[in-house]
């Protein structure tokens, strides 16, 4: 297949875009990721740290100083593609990734952070499938890497997990996770539990059911694999699975959930980002939309467990608990996003929460303990759904909107990239606030009749995605904004002209640091989000900015610049606007907005200091 015949596909479809209770281990996470976490001069962890907060207290970057920030250096990455997540900073050594590119490759580097520029120490270049590159998800992205022992473990577009030594690059082993001739690929980043890399997978909207799967670091060898969706032995539900909340579901109602046998192409793919709680020794990460996205098929029952927060034991894989946010998805709400775990003061009570900005509109707080919602507040402007009952868990859905086979439900709002993507989110213990990336974008939906094929895609719907509710406010796609998960509002908002699809990072000084699509790298003040400094790029930025202490004693900031990803791959993919339904409404999404006149595709790592 040509590389232009593979990129029209991915265009085209973007995507088209039980077990027993074990005790929780006296021994804690990986000892040397535990320890590099609370090191902030380093970056050993994608969201920084366990709980996911892309916090540091980092303090030469002041509010009163960042408008002197310069660019320190910069660094091609070698690809066009949309370039997400961010480098890694252990040691003297910065490690940095590439996007995938139609040429069936990807770079990862390993920098020397103590001489001039950071020259290359070792780069390791991995061919990939090319039957991937047809059935990957929303352009050729890749979440970034991770760290543990020594090894820099990723997981590749083709379905592959491989570690590399550390200090000389050398490929240690590789091990298969998935296979793209089913439509299976990964784009995630996993995470690293003690002596496990954990794993997840991609493809929901080619029917692949979904996994999270545990590979031993030193080896590579699969330790346990656990389903999102099919019979209880698949989903390794614990004896007490859901103890606290039985009506969120137990045993037995995974496929009772689905007519007939459609859990078998049943979706629940796992491409988020991870987080995980030492203490109580279970993990956290969300499973995306059902297959197909055209609700007729799937009538009959709630889907579990597709759409859902989850709670497993890293060491087994057993799920302590479940919770459903979308449950009979009508909207393609992939509630892949990321957790942040905090300590919050809910109705009176100090707890441990975790708190979930998902892609239907709704920021939900649970109790990470036994998954108890707590919260659930309308971010952005949502009309799919009137509210969350917090007794049942259940949205209380608004029958206007529900989606139908050979009807096209217009104006629902959010639109099916959400209102806020994978982009994951900050949280400032100084504050008390999270700082999300959020869409202003409402769609139209008509459900399409679609058989299964494997390898072929499994979307079964006609999907168009315009600007905000709104319409008064022209010109404003997205927002930066604080949320008090306490008072359940914004604290502010900073509105955009594009969409922002940067995952902020906030430093105890009060400085949050993102990154826009047209290619603004900006610093606001955490507190009220004045504009403190901002700086043009070559390309749109859809990388999550990182900070750390160099070898010299300076802080820096860092971040990828390459716009790309579901709404950017118009750009990446250079996608004509003579179709504003390909892929799925993101092209006239993109032309509306002024997206291709704004930016260009690139592919760069940019360092920034005073």
């Amino acid at each position: 297949m040509s590389v232009k015949r593979c990129t029209s596909l991915i265009g085209g479809l973007l995507i088209l875009a039980g077990g027993l209770v074990v005790a929780a281990p006296m021994v804690y996470a990986n000892d040397e990721v535990l320890k590099l976490q609370k090191d902030d001069g380093q970056w050993a962890q994608q969201s920084k740290d366990y709980a996911g907060t892309r916090y540091s207290t980092l303090n030469q970057i002041t509010p009163e100083n960042a408008k002197n920030l310069k660019v320190a250096w910069s660094f091609s990455l070698g690809t066009l593609n949309g370039q997400q997540g961010g480098p890694l900073v252990v040691g003297d050594t910065m490690y940095a990734h590439s996007s995938y590119s139609t040429g069936n490759s990807h770079n990862i580097f390993a920098l020397d952070l103590t001489k001039e520029g950071a020259p290359i120490k070792w780069k390791y270049v991995a061919k990939h499938d090319p039957k991937a590159v047809p059935v990957a998800c929303c352009d050729l992205v890749h979440k970034g890497l991770q760290y543990g022992n020594g090894k820099i473990l990723y997981q590749t577009l083709d379905g592959m997990v491989i570690a590399l030594d550390a200090k000389t690059g050398k490929e240690l082993w590789k091990t298969r996770n998935a296979d793209p001739s089913k439509g299976e690929t990964n784009t995630a980043a996993g995470l690293v539990i003690k002596d496990k890399y954990i794993a997840g997978v991609a493809g929901g909207e080619f029917g692949v059911r979904g996994w999270v799967a545990a590979y031993d670091i030193n080896t590579g060898k699969q330790v346990w694999k656990a389903r999102s969706v099919g019979p209880d032995e698949d989903l390794k539900l614990a004896s007490d699975f859901n103890a606290a909340n039985p009506h969120y579901g137990r045993f037995g109602e995974g496929t009772k959930s689905w007519p007939g046998e459609e859990w078998k192409t049943g979706g629940g793919t796992t491409w988020g980002y991870y987080a995980y709680d030492p203490d109580l020794n279970l993990f956290y990460y969300g499973s995306g939309n059902p297959g197909t996205w055209n609700p007729a098929p799937r009538k009959g029952g709630d889907n579990k467990w597709s759409m859902t927060i989850w709670a497993r034991n890293p060491d087994t894989g057993v799920a302590k608990w479940a919770y459903q946010m979308t449950p009979w998805d009508n909207w393609d709400y992939d509630g892949i996003d990321e957790s942040v775990l905090t300590e919050q003061t809910i109705d009176g009570k100090k707890r441990k929460v975790l708190t979930h900005f998902d892609r239907n509109g709704f920021v939900y707080t649970l109790d990470r303990a036994d998954g108890t919602l707590l919260r659930a507040d309308a971010f952005v402007y949502v009309n799919w759904a009137k509210g969350i009952d917090l007794k049942t868990g259940r949205p209380i859905v608004n029958p206007d909107k529900l989606t139908k086979q050979g009807e096209d439900t217009k104006n629902i709002c959010p639109c099916a990239m959400g209102g806020k993507n994978y982009l994951p989110a900050a949280y400032s213990p100084v504050t008390n606030l999270f700082y999300a990336s959020v869409n202003n974008m409402c769609m139209s939906y008509e459900g399409v009749k679609v058989q299964y094929t494997a390898g072929a895609p499994y979307v079964g719907a006609t999907v168009l995605m315009y600007e905000g509710h709104e319409g008064k406010d022209k010109g404003w796609w997205g927002d930066l904004i604080a949320w008090d998960v306490v008072k359940g509002k914004r604290a502010w908002a900073i509105k955009e002209s594009q969409p922002p699809w940067s995952g902020p990072v906030v430093t105890s000084t009060n400085v949050v640091f993102y990154g826009t699509m047209d290619g603004w790298f900006k610093a606001v003040d955490a507190r009220d989000g004045k504009l403190l400094w901002k700086h043009k790029v070559g390309s749109g930025i859809i990388g999550n900015p990182i900070t750390y202490k160099g070898p010299d004693g300076k802080q820096y900031v860092a971040v990828y610049s390459g716009v790309g990803g579901w709404f950017g791959a118009t750009v990446s993919l250079d996608l004509p606007s003579d179709d504003p339904t390909a892929a799925l409404g993101g092209v006239n999404a993109a032309y509306l907005s002024g997206l291709p006149m704004a930016t260009t595709k690139g592919g760069t790592l940019y360092v920034f200091g005073l």
